[in-house]
């Protein structure tokens, strides 16, 4: 454990931006499962609707640099 007061604060602030990402990665990951599972589907109208978002949510990730920029492109190319 830290002893300093400054790395004290900072584990603290650590823990809450990993939090924070783990969150956001998870309603990534999330949306992009239910836009797979509508192409299996073949329901191609709400897919296209739900793309958007997964561009979305997948530049704002990397924006924040929760994800790298590259595995952001990477995601939206294929």
């Amino acid at each position: 454990m830290p002893r300093r007061r400054t790395s004290i604060k900072k584990t603290r602030a650590d823990k809450k931006k990993h939090l924070r990402n783990l969150v956001v990665k998870q309603q990534l990951k999330k949306t992009i499962k239910k836009f797979l599972a509508l192409l299996s589907a073949k329901n191609v109208s709400e897919a296209k609707a739900l793309l958007e978002k997964v561009f979305s949510q997948l530049d704002k990730a990397a924006k924040k640099q929760i994800i790298p920029t590259a595995t952001a492109s990477l995601s939206k190319a294929a």
